[in-house]
């Protein structure tokens, strides 16, 4: 009989201490692969809870990948593979450094009446406030080191706040010397190109961040595109091209919404550490907007071999003006970038850096992303609200809309979805579909279109909505 106590839980809620002890007995091998779980209303009368606690246990483990369900039989342990994480250490090898030392015209167009394909962030959210008091701290208590040369990674105090953060929200056990500061995730792409070479085969998400391919052209680099499948990056793919670093979005792949189950992800890493060369770029962009559940683990904090890049921006959580990311080196490479690229001035100033690393440590961030939660996820009801009240919801469905900021919108028509847009967009009217973020073009999901609904204004939607339902019916 499967049971547990609680008198460790402490002040976590009943079910995330489950869903954690459940998760530890799976990683270690307790429960076994096949293994069918009990009933949540068993359950819960057993431990002496609620069944909505079990079922959210549950559907995190769901999520993750730890269990999966057989309709109408209940729940089952899934494969995972015991794995080992990096021990957080002082690397001889890592230098500290001492602060102190030295697109195109339908991209552009303005007069969208409505554009489904922009993900910018409201900025009117945006606590100005705060940030301006905080400027203001900064100049008359740091003034003189907001004139120093800013170290090549970034000033200390902001690399510390995040690694910070990250241990906190996103269990990642890091050094502020793994951490690299810079001006948008573009730059930071150029320089690990320079950091791992442009010898290596680097793979592209197919459909994904199309972007990439344009960076990587522009340095010269071999790259190919990798296929995805119903649990994102396909191993079979991946491994049929060669590719030598992979990029990828295992948290909440942008456009499918997919959430790698922790059995792929152990296959990617597993691949990683197959080879000398090999390391997982992973773009963790939209982290924090997870409407449900817990947060998703990331693959660099399961990794314990050192072959997981860790990407991150304040673009969407913050604003886009600001543009600072950054990037977790594995201990392995912090000292070949010392030495390498060491020469390289940090892109953001001081100014900004120590603002946002004040803006951290004093929980501001941390207030804020739960506004915004709250926000985004009451503007997704009501965009959804809107959606099931039209026409339009006759032949469609959706997918994917409790994380991040967009969701999957399938129409069930025979008109090509080339042929939905071209007209939807002679009305002023911007949809894109899946198509257009597969680098050839090819609908390997058709009929199916991204909604980006952060800039989308509810009330105008059922005008709009009647208009796509007229197209797709005529």
């Amino acid at each position: 009989m499967l049971t547990y106590t609680f008198e460790e839980r402490g002040e976590k809620p009943y079910y995330q201490y489950l869903y954690e002890v459940l998760k530890e007995d799976i990683e270690e091998g307790r429960l076994k692969e096949g293994e069918h779980l009990p009933s949540k209303r068993a359950f819960a009368k057993q431990l002496g809870l609620s069944v909505m606690t079990i079922a959210s246990a549950y559907e995190q483990l769901l999520v993750e990948g730890y269990i999966y369900a057989v309709e109408k039989k209940g729940y089952y342990v899934a494969a995972v593979q015991p794995y080992l994480t990096e021990p957080l250490q002082e690397d001889p090898a890592v230098k500290i450094f001492i602060e102190g030392d030295d697109a195109s015209h339908e991209e552009t167009k303005a007069n969208w009446r409505m554009d489904f394909a922009s993900n910018h962030v409201d900025r009117e959210r945006f606590p100005m406030s705060t940030w301006s008091h905080l400027m203001r701290a900064v100049l008359s208590g740091q003034s003189k080191d907001v004139l120093l040369p800013s170290p090549p990674q970034g000033v200390y105090e902001l690399r510390q706040a995040i690694a910070d953060h990250l241990y906190h929200f996103r269990g990642m056990r890091i050094l502020p010397e793994q951490i690299v500061i810079g001006a948008g995730t573009e730059y930071l792409y150029h320089l690990l190109i320079q950091l791992l070479g442009r010898d290596h085969v680097y793979g592209i998400e197919n459909p994904g961040y199309q972007k990439l391919a344009k960076i990587y052209a522009h340095n010269g680099v071999d790259y190919r595109y990798v296929d995805l499948d119903a649990h994102g990056l396909s191993m079979e793919s991946l491994r049929k091209q060669k590719v030598e670093i992979i990029h990828t979005s295992p948290t909440h792949h942008f456009p499918t919404g997919i959430a790698m189950p922790i059995s792929r992800r152990q296959k990617l890493l597993a691949w990683a550490a197959e080879k000398e060369g090999r390391y997982i770029i992973e773009d963790d962009y939209d982290c924090e907007f997870r409407f449900g559940g817990l947060p998703i683990p990331t693959l660099q904090s399961i990794d314990g071999a050192g072959r997981v890049i860790y990407l991150n921006t304040f673009s969407k959580s913050l604003t886009p003006s600001i543009r600072i990311s950054y990037m977790v080196l594995p201990r392995t490479l912090v000292g070949k970038f010392q030495e390498n690229l060491g020469f390289y001035a940090c892109t953001v100033s001081n100014f900004e850096q120590y603002t946002l690393a004040a803006f951290l440590q004093q929980g501001y961030f941390e207030k804020h992303i739960n506004r915004m939660r709250n926000f985004y996820k009451n503007h997704r009801n009501q965009v959804i609200a809107k959606l099931k009240e039209s026409r339009l919801w006759q032949m469609a469905s959706i997918y994917e809309e409790d994380a991040g900021l967009h969701f999957l919108l399938h129409i069930d028509t025979q008109k090509e979805d080339s042929v939905i847009k071209d007209q939807l967009q002679q009305r002023g009217i911007r949809l894109r579909g899946m198509s257009d973020y597969t680098y050839d073009g090819s609908q390997v999901i058709p009929h199916t279109f991204i909604i980006n609904y952060t800039a989308i204004d509810p009330q105008d939607l059922p005008e709009v909505l009647e208009e796509i339902y007229q197209v797709c019916i005529n």
